[in-house]
């Protein structure tokens, strides 16, 4: 993958090569890079984040008291409620953002006018695209390298490396079921039904968890499956996930019932669709290894007896 890297100023963008895992998505999810100038070696003191999992990220690691405004979706930890809105990927409050005087901006990879419009403000910026988790791993180090927090980050890091090893370790040896792992669908319907490809950091996570995706061929982060294609890769166990609240318990058992229609389907027959709300599971940040866990609880409910997911 090519990281681009915005100094500010000129506006001048340089490349590096990142090796490791890191495709195009859907949804959400992560990485990049941050300037490697002399610019540098003053740590970043006033940062808007527009990407909520590194808003996370640098609270995570003690830098959340330099976070002056964030997106108008970011609802974690709890601290960002009281901070100013600039607005999010596709409405960026560019005027806003200039008002508050940042020294760092983290933006979308896909926002590129936004970044034009900051380097010309001689504003750095640090542009993050979706990746797997060795990916969302390194943004975790770059923000701790960004605001002068590396030791902490370094920390982080190690913490969800030790804890996503112990997982591995402890679903290792089970039988590995063929799941359907859905990040999105009409509700009370399979249309628009979007499903993990094999790339990306909720693929890998479902991997860590002891499942085998059944679009583990795909080289996407996302599929839109058929109705055939879904008969024929037969998932033994169907993961549905979504954000916080976009999933509401009192129509929970409604959404399983949906996949009745295609009652020969092993997951349907046997009664293994699991429905897990949290953005855990959908944000590739500081808790993602607790996202993995929480996706092992469901393939391995023998492993997690005492908190295994309900139906």
């Amino acid at each position: 993958m090519t990281m681009r890297f915005f100094t500010g100023g000129s506006g001048k963008v340089a490349n590096a090569t990142l090796t490791g895992l890191a495709l195009p998505a859907i949804m959400v999810a992560l990485v990049v890079a941050i300037t490697t100038t002399n610019a540098q070696s003053q740590p970043a003191r006033r940062i808007v984040s527009l990407v909520p999992s590194l808003t996370e990220t640098l609270f995570a690691i003690g830098a959340g008291a330099d976070v002056v405004a964030v997106d108008s979706f970011a609802t974690y930890p709890p601290e960002v409620k009281n901070l100013p809105k600039v607005g999010a990927l596709v409405d960026p409050d560019v005027e806003k953002i200039l008002s508050l005087r940042p020294d760092l901006v983290i933006t979308y990879g896909s926002q590129a006018s936004l970044e034009g419009q900051l380097a010309r403000a001689s504003i750095k910026t640090y542009s993050y695209r979706h990746g797997g988790i060795s990916a969302a791993l390194d943004s975790i180090r770059d923000m701790g390298r960004a605001s002068g927090h590396a030791r902490e980050a370094d920390t982080l890091v190690q913490q969800i490396s030790t804890r996503l090893d112990a997982l591995r370790a402890k679903v290792k040896g089970r039988p590995r079921p063929r799941t359907l792992l859905v990040i999105d669908r009409q509700p009370g319907a399979l249309r628009g039904l979007y499903a993990s490809g094999g790339s990306g950091f909720m693929h890998e996570m479902l991997e860590a968890a002891g499942g085998d995706n059944v679009f583990a061929s795909s080289r996407m982060e996302s599929v839109q499956p058929s109705t055939e294609t879904l008969l024929a890769r037969a998932p033994q166990v169907i993961l549905e996930i979504r954000a916080e609240g976009l999933i509401q318990p009192t129509s929970a058992q409604a959404e399983r019932n949906v996949w009745s229609t295609l009652p020969s389907i092993p997951a349907v027959r046997d009664n293994k669709i699991y429905l897990l709300s949290g953005n855990q599971l959908v944000v590739p940040g500081p808790r993602l290894a607790q996202g993995a866990e929480d996706f092992a609880r469901a393939l391995h409910p023998e492993v997690f007896v005492r908190d295994a997911p309900g139906r």
